[in-house]
Parts: structure tokens; sequence; C-alpha cells
């Protein structure tokens, strides 16, 4: 079968894609290698998004965007996609187990936590290192952990973390957060968080699993050990994009250039979401991204 559009990602952008394209009576499929929902799966409360006025579970939105999306028809396939070459006015999608061909395609694939590139991490990931409090939060009930960065999605994790742990110290390497107003007041008002400021990881380390991290002052030089549990990393996120890199613009970070229509520079390539160059990365605007390029995916294929 030859689908008319292809979506590679389920999160918010790739359901919201799947979404309009399949409504559209457009043959769609969705292709996610992990589960619906994307990084807003992970989030324990989404405040944010418009339509919920007390807030709501990421993984609850998630899975009732799926079933939307499965009512209009399209189908999912789970799998991970290796590469995607184009052949005259096909894609040909590759995964491991299987290839599927498509009309046009909708990258919306995401990204990924970045990793603190620090002694100890790769040796602790799994035994006390983690990128997902949601996940992971649990297994330190009163217990003392670190969280690493000073954005919104290190704020909100530490304050999820309260409901477990008996100390989250934040390191950040400035000395004042990135995070909204109204996620610093709260953080600023919980007796379990601390702040470690204008410092950064040296060393992560221990002996089954996390013992203790080694922060570094930026400003002095001077180390400092803090004996913890576990340790939280949200310093940002790399976009997935190496599996398209030779038909798609990348800026200086891997992101995706796009039009204002979510074109590639490759016909019948769009891209949607926080795999993409844009000011503001939220769920909000992923679905937005996704509902432009199933539309865009449309008028193409009319075109073409």
């Amino acid at each position: 079968m030859i689908y008319d559009v292809a979506v590679v990602g389920a999160g918010p952008a790739g359901l919201a894609a799947g979404l309009y394209a399949a409504r559209a009576k457009l043959s769609t499929v969705i292709l996610e290698k992990m589960f619906p929902g994307g990084q807003a799966a992970l989030t324990h409360h989404i405040e944010n998004y418009p339509g919920f006025s007390e807030g709501v579970n990421g993984l609850e939105l998630a899975n009732a965007m799926k079933k939307q999306v499965e009512k209009f028809g399209a189908e999912f396939i789970n799998g991970d996609v290796e590469r995607i070459e184009k052949t005259d006015d096909l894609f040909n999608i590759f995964m491991k187990a299987e290839s599927i061909k498509a009309k046009t395609v909708i990258l919306a694939a995401g990204a990924q936590p970045r990793k603190l590139g620090v002694k100890g991490e790769e040796e602790f990931i799994g035994r006390g290192i983690s990128y997902c409090a949601t996940c992971d939060g649990a297994f330190y009930k009163d217990k003392p952990i670190a969280m690493v960065g000073g954005g919104d999605s290190a704020i909100q994790e530490a304050l999820y973390l309260t409901r477990f742990a008996s100390t989250i110290y934040v390191i950040h390497r400035r000395n004042e957060l990135r995070a909204t107003k109204i996620l610093q007041d709260r953080a600023f008002n919980s007796e379990k968080i601390k702040f470690v400021w204008d410092s950064v990881v040296n060393e992560i380390k221990g002996k089954d699993a996390v013992e203790e991290i080694v922060v570094e002052n930026v400003k002095t030089g001077k180390l400092d050990s803090i004996p913890v549990d576990g340790v939280f990393v949200a310093i940002g996120y790399t976009p997935i994009t190496d599996f398209v890199k030779d038909l798609v613009e990348l800026d200086e970070e891997g992101y995706i250039i796009t039009d204002e229509h979510m074109a590639t520079k490759t016909p019948g390539l769009f891209a949607a979401g926080d795999i993409r160059q844009k000011p503001l990365r939220q769920v909000v605007t992923a679905v937005a991204d996704g509902a432009i390029a199933a539309v865009e995916a449309g008028k193409f294929l009319e075109n073409n």
C-alpha cells in the first residue's frame, strides 16, 4: 500500500497531523517507536494547555488524542524509522522490520533529552541517573536527589519530585532561573528544594548506584560534594534528525528549518513540533504545527 501521508512520531504534533490528515480522508499512517504522546506523555501535570482549567495529566491527554485520531481511521505502526529516501514522487521509509511508501511525509519525531556529558553519567543511567521525573520519581521516596537545570522543565520536575524525595538540590549554572515566574515562586516556597547556584555537575560517583555528585562553581572553580541517591537531568533537548538529515536543512543546533507552511527543502516533506526550528516548544504549538503540516500535505497532493 502507498499511503497519502506518513507521519513519523506520535507526540502531540504527530497526533494532530494524523488527525487532520485522516479527517481529510487521506490514507494516513503514524509511525512511533515508543508510545503515543512523546515528551508530553511523560509530563505529570500540564496546566497551560487551553481547555483544562485545572490542568491535565500528560498521559491522559496523549491517550485522548490517540483515540480521536483512530476514530478517523489513521493507522498506527510501532517501529523505529532508520532512514527515508525519495525516489521520483514517492518516499521510502525504512524501519528495522519493514518499509513503507508514502506520497508525503510529516516529520514529528521530536527531540530527546540532552545529556550532561560528565564522568559517571553513562555508567549510572538506570542506576540513579534519570531524564524523566514522572517515570522514576517514586523510586526516591525520602531520599536526597539532585535536579540539574533551571528552565521550565527542570523546575516542573523538581516540584513534582517533592512528592517523594526528602531534598531536591537544583543545580544551575547561573544565579537565577530561566523558568517562568509562577514556577519560580512555587520552587522558592518549597521547603524541600534547595538551590546550588553558579554551578555545574563535574562528576557523578558511586559503587553500584549513584551516591554523590561533585559540583563545580563556575565563578570560583571550587569543587563540592553533595550526597544524593539520584540525579535528574533537564538541560534541554537534542532534535531527532539524523535519519533524515540528507533531505532537510538544519540549523546549528540540528533543528529542521521549515517555512510557515511547515515545508522543508524537499517537496512533499514537512516537519512539525519540537523537531523543527521555532521560538516556543510547547504542546499547544506542537499541535498547531501538526495541523498546518497535514493541511499543507493535502494541498501538495492536490497540486501534484
